[in-house]
């Protein structure tokens, strides 16, 4: 498109998301990446990912690939190698690679009268700098280690699981896993079968689901037709308990909110090892005091190892939270996307990927990227008309009718069938009234 020149941070799934569709809309782009290639946190090498050698997708394959790009993989749930090789592929099929530079770290980015953006960074040789009309920051989500604090001090080893690499790292030792999320599950299995012992350190109650139900990934069960919210949760509550029990039982607490309400758990192996004894559900922390954790209930016990399951948070260090309109825990964009325009423009900054959702998808990210390439590639009147219905109406209600629990991490958790609506209609809203390409 004449007239704009797009910078993209980060080249992971988001990133070469945006790449293509920028790359289908005819709008010229220069990618940024700190790794060495694309896959971003797939890449268990990237010095930023916080994969580990046992991580699988924990939602299904055809659920997840992007629709025009589908999987070569018979797998249900591939593993993070297999990830990786397919983003690659992605990215050589569509010829999105020779648009990024590699090992190249963003470091600043900052309004530019004069172009919109003025965005440094540090390279192979040096740094460079160049003016951008707009920046899509797709430098992902799960990075930056969430660390709490705690009372009191702790003798032996604290790790958070961005650290871990694989079972090897818990060899011989008395672990305790602080959360219970998806990875701390994950991290929990692979302890049974190296630590010495493993407990795992928890405050609230979950909901464990299954990958399989009924011979199928859980997750391909009632595709294109969602219930309403609380006829979905009576319903998949009751399956649950018939295909998992009640995790009471293991020594979880009971949830205080009813499913889908925070991100389930897919993972029931944890379930299977808690019932052989293999490790064992413990209290929230209390303190730390040597080698000895005290819990909140009154009971302690002595660890070599504390995990730190406690997840992430968002981290766009290269620009002033201000650009961004943070607001609490995450920043405030239309569609989890765009900022407030001011002064009834266009900022020229979008975020991709700053979106969590069950069953989402690469295939959901990618119709944000539609969304911000039909932004960039409508005339000044429609961007305009845009930037006031931003400014003016109300945004759409993205929780599907979910009462989301307010924890940091739940801060840009959206429902999925509303949240792909929601984007889908803005995207036809502009490319309706889109004038055609010349170039």
């Amino acid at each position: 498109m004449p007239g704009r020149r797009v910078a993209i941070i980060g080249a992971g799934p988001s990133g070469l998301a945006m790449a293509r569709a920028l790359q289908r809309a005819g709008i010229a782009f220069d990618g940024f990446e700190a790794s060495c290639g694309v896959g971003g946190l797939w890449d268990i090498d990237n010095p930023r990912s916080s994969m580990y050698e046992s991580a699988h997708l924990i939602s299904s394959r055809t659920t997840t690939e992007f629709a025009e790009f589908p999987m070569a993989s018979t797998a249900d749930y591939p593993g993070h190698r297999e990830l990786l090789a397919y983003f690659r592929d992605y990215a050589t099929r569509f010829g999105l690679t020779e648009h990024f530079s590699f090992d190249t770290r963003v470091t600043r980015l900052e309004p530019d009268a004069a172009s919109g953006w003025r965005l440094t960074a540090e390279g192979p040789d040096g740094e460079v700098s160049g003016a951008y009309s707009d920046v899509i920051l797709a430098n992902g989500t799960l990075a930056e280690p969430n660390v709490p604090s705690f009372r009191g001090e702790f003798a032996g080893e604290i790790m958070h699981t961005a650290a871990y690499k694989s079972g090897a790292q818990l060899a011989g030792k008395r672990v305790l896993v602080i959360g219970a999320g998806n990875s701390g599950c994950d991290i929990a299995v692979d302890a049974v079968h190296h630590a010495a012992s493993v407990d795992m350190s928890v405050r609230r109650g979950y909901y464990f689901v299954p990958r399989y139900l009924f011979g199928r990934p859980a997750d391909t069960l009632n595709q294109g037709r969602p219930l309403p919210a609380r006829i979905k949760q009576f319903v998949d509550t009751r399956v649950l308990r018939a295909f998992t029990g009640d995790p009471v039982r293991f020594g979880f607490p009971a949830p205080d909110y009813r499913i889908y309400e925070s991100h389930p758990i897919v993972n029931t192996l944890v379930l299977n090892h808690l019932g052989q004894g293999d490790l064992r559900i413990r209290a929230d922390i209390d303190r730390f005091e040597g080698h000895t954790v005290h819990f909140a209930d009154g009971t302690s016990g002595d660890y070599d190892l504390v995990l730190l399951a406690t997840g992430y948070a968002l981290d766009y260090p290269f620009v002033d939270r201000e650009e961004l309109d943070w607001t609490g825990d995450a920043p405030r964009l239309f569609l989890n996307i765009f900022p407030t325009p001011r002064n009834g423009e266009l900022g020229g900054l979008a975020v991709m990927g700053m979106v969590e959702a069950s069953g989402l998808g690469w295939q959901g990210r990618a119709e944000q990227a539609e969304l911000i390439a039909a932004v960039l590639g409508a005339d000044a009147a429609t961007r305009a008309a845009f930037a006031r219905r931003i400014s003016e109406q109300p945004w759409p209600d993205l929780s599907g009718g979910y009462r989301y629990l307010g924890l940091a991490r739940m801060s840009y958790y959206v429902n999925k069938d509303a949240y792909r609506r929601a984007v889908r209609r803005e995207t036809a809203r502009l490319t309706r009234t889109r004038r055609p390409v010349t170039s």
